[in-house]
C-alpha cells in the first residue's frame, strides 16, 4: 500500500509541477498582452497638449488629473495608514487571543473587504456628501477611500505582527520594557515590510478607483484650491473619455500614464519597505 502510494505521488508529481509551471505562464502572458496592448494604443497618442496646466475641451489635458491622483493617494493614507496599524496593534498585541470580540471584527473585517467599491461609493455620497451638506470634495472621495483600505491595512498588519516570534517580545520585557515601548520599537519595526506590502496594496487601489470616487469627490478636471473641492483623478478622467466617445485616443494615452504612475508609486513604496527591512 505505501509502495502504491508512493508510485502515485511520485507519478503526480510531474503533472502538479506542470499545472504550476502552465498557471504561471498564463498570468505573465496575460498580464504583458495587456501591457503591451495598453502601450501600443496609447503611446502614440501622448501629446504635449495633454499635459497642459488648465483643462479644457480642446487639448482635455490629464495634468490636473495627475496632480489629483497624488493629493488624494497622500490624504487617503495619512487617515488610512495610522488607524489601520493602530487596530491592528490592538487585535494582535492587546486584545485578549481567540475572544469573541476579536473573532468578531475579523469576520467583520473581512467582509469589509469584499464589499464592490461601488457600495462604498454609495455609502460615502451618503455619509460625506448627503449627510453634511455639502456637494462633492476631496475630503468626502479621501474619507470614503479610508474606509475602503482599511481592511486591507488592517489584514495584512495583524499578520505581519502575529508572524513576529514571542521571543522577541520576552527579550525586550525581560530588559525591562513596557508593552508600548516593546510594541512600537521591537515588533512593529521587524513587522514593517509585512506592514508596507499592505500599504502598496491599498495604494493600487486608491490609484485605479473610479466607481468611489464618481460619487463622492466628483468629476471636475481641475486642481482643488481645498479639501472641499471637487476632484477628478487620473482614473476618473479616462473614464470620463471613455465614456464621451470622442476621446478614445485621449484616453488611451491617460492608461499609459496611469500605468507608469503605478509602477513608479510601487517602485517607490517597495524601495522603501527594503530600506526599512535592511535597518
Amino acid at each position: 500500500m505505501k509502495t502504491l502510494t508512493a508510485k502515485l505521488r511520485k507519478s503526480g508529481s510531474p503533472i502538479m509541477r506542470g499545472l504550476i509551471y502552465l498557471a504561471a505562464a498564463l498570468t505573465v502572458g496575460v498580464m504583458l498582452f495587456i501591457t503591451a496592448y495598453i502601450l501600443v494604443k496609447g503611446i502614440p497618442n501622448l501629446t504635449p497638449e495633454l499635459f497642459a496646466w488648465e483643462y479644457n475641451s480642446s487639448n482635455v489635458s490629464m495634468l490636473p488629473a495627475i496632480i489629483n491622483t497624488v493629493i488624494v493617494t497622500f490624504c487617503t493614507l495619512l487617515i488610512a495608514v495610522p488607524i489601520g496599524i493602530c487596530s491592528a496593534v490592538f487585535l494582535a498585541e492587546y486584545a485578549k487571543r481567540g475572544s469573541r470580540l476579536v473573532s468578531l471584527i475579523r469576520v467583520t473585517n473581512e467582509t469589509l473587504a469584499g464589499i464592490p467599491s461601488i457600495v462604498y461609493g454609495l455609502f460615502g455620497y451618503l455619509a460625506f456628501v448627503i449627510t453634511p451638506g455639502r456637494s462633492y470634495s476631496l475630503l468626502a472621495g479621501a474619507l470614503t477611500l479610508t474606509i475602503m483600505v482599511l481592511p486591507t491595512i488592517v489584514r495584512t498588519t495583524e499578520e505581519s505582527l502575529i508572524a513576529v516570534p514571542d521571543s522577541y517580545r520576552e527579550g525586550s520585557f525581560g530588559l525591562g520594557a513596557g508593552k508600548l515601548r516593546t510594541v512600537f520599537r521591537i515588533i512593529i519595526p521587524t513587522a514593517m515590510p509585512g506592514i508596507l506590502s499592505g500599504v502598496i496594496l491599498s495604494i493600487g487601489r486608491i490609484v485605479g478607483e473610479t466607481a468611489a470616487l464618481i460619487f463622492t469627490a466628483g468629476t471636475l478636471a481641475e486642481v482643488p484650491k481645498g479639501i472641499f473641492s471637487s476632484v477628478r483623478t487620473l482614473a476618473v478622467h479616462m473614464y470620463c473619455l471613455m465614456n464621451e466617445g470622442l476621446y478614445t485616443e485621449q484616453a488611451y494615452a491617460t492608461a499609459v500614464v496611469l500605468l507608469v504612475l503605478a509602477a513608479i508609486i510601487n517602485w517607490v513604496s517597495n524601495f522603501a519597505a527594503k530600506k526599512l527591512s535592511k535597518r
